[in-house]
């Protein structure tokens, strides 16, 4: 109970702070039922005096801080979650704070590599760029007499237990929501911010976003087009990532490119192309390719920074995008409909003309239309609100996928409006369909799917004694019964008062401020 009351009060402020910037104003009064109307207008009373003009949403997140910030940036990814207008709106979201002092950042470095911060680097300067988990220095290394520049990323000091107090807010509206709505559990509210919960983690241990670069690295070494910052190990924890720093030129940065009579067509190219091999090729893509964290180096060749958010693709996702590519390409709709009902994405019980009838309404008007007005990512957008319509739960890895392809083709036509995407996806979908669903690709299926069988086969008397004594356990209770204990049955009477008492205090308190959050995220 007294947890309940916590999350209460928390969300009541972040409330107040929704309230203030104007938010509950975009709300329409006419979807929402008597009790919460009369919420909506006790709002619009404390609503500060400009809140009607700018980005409400957006400016209320990041004055709730860190955690709120990386929500909204995340619900950017779920136009299935808060509308396509919304996820447009959330996706101006700058992840941008005030640097924490030059002094806490050394005294981080130092306490993380057990070393002076005067031994480890030459020089180190002040903060470069900040964010909400952490923020960039430049320094130097001097390793036997070999100077090098780097990236020294550093963690902000107690962000994690900011992170987590709010997160566990957010976990409580989740959970309520789930109870009480049929809508939320379809959107698995829940599983959204466990997504988060893990992103988030995963971005505070700065050693594994060594690790991605690292990997990324191994996948890409032989790629012309693109490469990836060396990671300097040796001066890497938990805290602090140092990497190789890149003088290359920035993406958004217009001018420069210019000035460097930069071949602006090809460059588009090379980003549609390359983050296409990565996920088709790779199954493993940087998920956060705006063009601050892509740069062009000396040598015409790519350059992706910031591996906090990485997407991954299993097989099967893999087959599915490259294959509803084609299908729509060769506008095959009947087998794009297949191959939703054979990743299991669409449950069994729905028709699978009927399908195909929907996604033909999506692929005939794009073959009216010239190449350069056709929108991959739209496409994926499309495909995915049909879907709906039949069932299919959220996918938080084709999610990701179709958020990223939205940023990547708006780099790749900021070079040149006219790119005719599909022309330059093309050869890289029908080289991974031909390796890998050609002949060679179908022997190298059968070889795993025997190896697998072979496992399978090897289990099998360890499967068998485990159902025997399951069997056993089975009859005696179904003899005997089930028998519990007097105290047992006194616990669990206690423990169910206890919850139903402080559900329905926390209901009361909350109803206002989580009625309005979620009207506000439709």
């Amino acid at each position: 109970m007294i947890s309940a009351l916590t999350h209460a009060a928390r969300l009541l402020r972040a409330g107040y702070v929704f309230a203030r910037e104007g938010v509950f104003g975009v709300v329409d009064p006419s979807l929402v039922p008597p009790p919460g109307q009369l919420a909506l207008r006790l709002a619009r009373l404390i609503e500060r005096p400009g809140a009607k003009s700018g980005p409400r949403l957006s400016r209320a997140l990041t004055r709730l801080g860190p955690a709120y910030l990386k929500l909204g940036q995340f619900l950017a990814t779920r136009p299935d979650v808060v509308g396509v207008a919304m996820a447009h709106d959330l996706e101006s979201l700058q992840d941008r704070l005030p640097p924490f002092s030059q002094t806490e950042a050394e005294a981080v470095i130092a306490a993380s590599l057990e070393r002076p911060v005067a031994q480890v680097f030459v020089s180190l300067s002040e903060p470069v760029a900040a964010a909400s988990i952490a923020q960039v220095h430049r320094g130097e290394t001097d390793t036997d007499g070999v100077r090098k520049r780097v990236a020294v990323k550093v963690l902000r000091p107690n962000v994690a237990a900011r992170f987590n107090r709010d997160l566990g807010d957010f976990f409580f509206v989740a959970e309520k929501a789930e109870i009480y709505s049929s809508e939320a559990r379809r959107l698995r509210l829940v599983e959204i911010i466990n997504t988060m919960s893990r992103s988030v983690a995963m971005e505070m241990d700065l050693r594994l976003e060594a690790a991605a670069a690292s990997e990324m690295a191994e996948n890409t070494k032989d790629d012309p087009d693109f490469r990836v910052p060396q990671v300097d190990w040796d001066r890497t924890t938990h805290n602090v990532l140092t990497m190789e720093w890149i003088d290359g030129i920035p993406l958004n940065d217009h001018t420069r490119l210019a000035e460097a009579n930069v071949d602006v067509a090809e460059l588009g190219r090379k980003v549609i192309q390359s983050f296409l091999r990565h996920a088709l090729r790779d199954g493993f893509f940087h998920a956060d390719m705006h063009p601050g964290n892509l740069f062009l180096d000396p040598s015409g060749r790519l350059v992706a920074v910031d591996f906090g958010i990485m997407g991954r693709l299993a097989p099967k996702e893999r087959r599915f995008l490259a294959e509803i590519l084609l299908g729509f390409i060769t506008r095959n709709y009947r087998r794009v409909a297949e191959v939703h009902f054979e990743a299991g994405y669409v449950p069994a019980h729905h028709s699978v003309e009927n399908f195909a009838q929907a996604i033909r309404a999506i692929g005939e008007p794009i073959h009216n239309r010239i190449a350069e007005d056709i929108s991959m990512a739209k496409l994926l957008t499309l495909l995915l609100e049909v879907t709906g319509l039949f069932d299919m739960r959220t996918r938080p890895e084709l999610i990701l996928l179709q958020k990223t392809m939205v940023v990547v083709e708006g780099v790749a036509r900021s070079f040149d409006p006219k790119l005719d995407i599909w022309k330059v996806a093309d050869p890289v979908v029908r080289e991974w369909i031909e390796r890998n669903l050609g002949p060679v690709g179908k022997i190298e299926t059968a070889l795993s799917g025997a190896g697998e069988l072979s496992h399978l086969l090897g289990g099998l008397p360890a499967i068998a004694a485990r159902s025997v004594a399951v069997l056993n356990q089975l009859e005696v209770m179904t003899r005997n019964g089930l028998v519990l204990s007097p105290e047992t049955i006194a616990a669990i009477g206690r423990s169910e008062r206890n919850r139903t008492r402080g559900r329905t205090i926390a209901l009361w308190i909350i109803a206002a401020t989580f009625i309005g959050v979620l009207l506000t995220l439709q």
